[in-house]
């Protein structure tokens, strides 16, 4: 039985909605916005936004694997946003919202390749799965503004057309998951 938390970072386009959808979920114990995988230190959002810093907008995800284990966290993220699009999730284009998952073990690299292979095998998208995989180097928090984003601001436009569909699906999809 382990005893401790642990750690995954995903990129699945913009932080408000992989926070929104991460955070519903039994198990989470935190959901950070931030930036991760690039050059530049301590970027700003506007920096990141400018694509000049290397860094994805990423969510780092602290949980309980006795409650929720990796592979449910995987089957969550490659449904609720779409791993075949490279640098891009809708109308968010750019390498900052491009699919990537930052690992913390090779147990995880492991798991994690396993998982896009059994995709890949059940054809699951009719295009190639472009997520990258990376081992952890960095993350930047996100200014105090992005955090809870979406239950601060859910009747905004962008989170009624965004996000507010995607919390939808995966009530639909995932509810054993939602707390």
């Amino acid at each position: 039985m382990k005893t401790k938390n642990e750690i995954i970072i995903f990129g699945g386009g913009c932080f408000w909605c992989t926070e929104a959808i991460f955070s519903s979920l039994n198990g989470v114990v935190s959901v950070l916005p931030g930036y991760s995988g690039g050059h530049k230190e301590n970027p700003t959002y506007d920096e990141v936004c400018l694509g000049t810093t290397g860094h994805a907008e990423v969510v780092k995800i602290e949980y309980d694997p006795d409650i929720i284990s990796l592979e449910a966290l995987l089957e969550v993220f490659f449904i609720l946003h779409d791993p075949t699009t490279k640098n891009r999730q809708g109308n968010d284009i750019g390498d900052q919202y491009r699919s990537v998952i930052f690992y913390m073990s090779r147990e995880d690299k492991e798991h994690i390749e396993e998982f896009i292979k059994i995709l890949e095998g059940r054809h699951e998208y009719k295009n190639p799965i472009v997520t990258e995989v990376k081992p952890y180097s960095n993350f930047y928090q996100a200014e105090n503004y992005h955090k809870n984003y979406y239950a601060r601001n859910s009747e905004k436009m962008y989170c009624r057309a965004v996000i507010s569909p995607k919390l939808l699906k995966l009530k639909k999809r995932f509810s054993k998951f939602l707390k």
